[in-house]
């Protein structure tokens, strides 16, 4: 089946563009009512298919095709030499070229070549093929490949293609003087996005130049020792960290291998002790192409969201288990952060934070009254009492928890509300910080500090528990004199709820990335706590290496 592009088609619209002025030749006549007989009124069962070719824009083409009365638009074979070192480039952007009928539109350009005329057929088969490759990169680029919403069901980010009518973005590309840097335009401009370009051509290097070699199994490594696979790890270090000049004896762990181990395990999140243990040993065993297609598939992720991206907003880095807060462009706060354990993972979505509360109430949410408290009270019926939660009616009055039929529930909707009393042993800790979700879902402190220590941070129900809450907090309130760190402890110390105003709404991201890069170059693998990479990875297919595309013989 052809792949299919709900967004792009919809961005699209029914209207595509106008019909071109001027006289045909009987040459194009001809094959402009082949590619009306070809598309005809409806998509054949099956699909649309050139040869052996699907073509995914179906309805895109056959509205395209009749909006210009079905005139070829690839006469010009310089303007089809452009679409194809545009298609070539995609490459750089860890896309595979063969998924834009690159190779099939080789192989038809020589079977037009190979003739004494023009064949009308095998040009209208061209030209079709050519256009679906055209839309598909045009979407490709600008929105991703892959529909994020087959990954993310929660998704709400919206994709535009350069924030304009797709109608004119397509309808430019085309009348532009040159495609190629049409093609270069739609691309994600955002540091972040290039500086995972210039990661996933440094791995490609280092696969060009022979990869790494693996780290034979066996007792952990750690200064001092002298062992043949201390060789093996300086070899395979050598590749990513830098390791200092050939020692004397390169079986011997010594100090400056014991700093390369270190830096490696910063940029795989584990516990910088410089030892080459079961867990580092494994990271540095991670096959070469599969740190590439990681790289690739946050490439695509960075297509879905990087685009028009403000400067102020507050990042939720789930895989990372980090928050950030960018104002103005620049990185003004960042802390450690709990996320949501793999079965009640944190979505994926985009909101605004409207307000803060100090000394929040915890009101519990169904599916952890039913997953969590119901199972604990049927267990202990002091279970309640024990951890603060006072039962409440419809009209807010206490209820006796001897009086309520646990055993009904959750067989039955559960009439009452279970509320946590603000408190240092509340589950929300101190203060919480408000964005409209449909999910429960909210940044708040915790009593578990412990917690932050762990590399894995997946111990939530699904929110966000920040490390530094209050000084999150003071930036996002943006008023010193009223709610500077000294007015938030003097509210905080009072125990009573309070609710403060944003001055203006924040724009927040909730986010999955596996791979980041700093400013420095330095790229960072993280965990896949959640097991989302090999889903993109899927539609992405795996790493082809480079592919040459070579112009047809004249």
């Amino acid at each position: 089946m052809p792949r299919i592009l709900p967004l792009f088609l919809l961005l699209l619209g029914v209207t595509m563009l106008m019909p071109e002025t001027g006289l045909c030749s009987p040459f194009e006549d001809e094959v402009a009512a082949l590619i009306q007989v070809k598309l005809g009124s409806s998509p054949p069962e099956g699909g649309l298919a050139v040869g052996a070719c699907q073509i995914s824009s179906a309805l895109v083409l056959s509205e395209l095709y009749q909006r210009r009365g079905y005139r070829p638009i690839w006469l010009d074979p310089a303007w089809v030499e452009q679409l194809l070192s545009a298609i070539e480039e995609t490459y750089a952007e860890g896309l595979d070229p063969r998924a834009y009928h690159v190779e099939e539109i080789r192989s038809l350009q020589e079977e037009i070549l190979s003739g004494l005329f023009p064949d009308a057929a095998t040009t209208a088969a061209l030209d079709i093929l050519l256009t679906d490759a055209f839309i598909l990169l045009a979407h490709d680029l600008s929105c991703g490949r892959e529909d994020p919403v087959t990954h993310h069901p929660q998704w709400n980010l919206k994709q535009q293609v350069r924030g304009s009518d797709p109608i004119l973005f397509l309808e430019d590309a085309l009348n532009s003087p040159s495609l190629t840097q049409a093609a270069r335009s739609w691309r994600i401009d955002h540091p972040y996005y290039d500086r995972l370009k210039n990661a996933l051509a440094r791995y490609r290097a280092f696969r060009a130049t022979g990869g790494w070699e693996s780290v034979p199994p066996g007792p952990a490594l750690k200064t001092g020792m002298k062992d043949p696979r201390v060789a093996s790890l300086r070899r395979r270090l050598a590749v990513t960290d830098p390791v200092g000049e050939d020692p004397a004896d390169p079986e011997v762990f010594d100090e400056t291998l014991e700093g390369a181990v270190m830096l490696f395990q910063r940029r795989h999140g584990l516990k910088q002790d410089g030892v080459a243990g079961a867990g580092t040993l494994e990271a540095m065993n991670v096959p070469l192409e599969d740190r590439i297609d990681q790289i690739r598939v946050n490439l695509e992720r960075a297509r879905w969201v990087l685009r028009g991206v403000e400067e102020t907003f507050v990042l939720v880095d789930i895989a990372g288990f980090r928050v950030f807060y960018s104002k103005d462009g620049r990185i003004v706060f960042s802390c450690r952060a709990q996320v949501g354990r793999p079965y009640r993972d944190t979505p994926v979505f985009r909101s605004e934070i409207t307000h803060v509360e100090i000394n929040p109430a915890w009101v519990v949410p169904p599916t952890i009254f039913e997953q969590d408290v119901l199972p604990a009270v049927r267990k202990n019926p002091r279970y309640l009492s024990k951890n603060g939660l006072t039962i409440l009616d419809s009209r807010g009055r206490p209820v006796d928890p001897s009086s309520v039929d646990w055993s009904r529930y959750p067989g039955q909707r559960f009439p009452y509300t279970l509320r946590q009393k603000p408190g240092p042993k509340n589950a929300l800790g101190r203060i919480k910080i408000m964005f409209p979700n449909a999910y429960f879902v909210y940044l708040h402190d915790t009593p578990y500090k412990e917690l932050f220590s762990r590399e894995d941070r997946t111990f939530s129900s699904g929110c966000i528990r920040l490390e530094r809450p209050f000084e999150l907090a003071e930036l996002l309130l943006d008023n010193p004199s009223r709610w500077g760190m000294d007015g938030l402890m003097r509210a905080k110390g009072e125990l009573r709820t309070r609710t403060v105003y944003l001055p203006r709404p924040i724009p927040i991201l909730l986010l999955y990335w596996t791979v980041e890069v700093d400013e420095a170059g330095t790229v960072y693998f993280k965990k896949d706590p959640y097991l989302r990479d090999a889903g993109v990875l899927d539609g992405l297919g795996r790493d082809a290496g480079i592919l040459p595309v070579e112009p047809p013989r004249s």
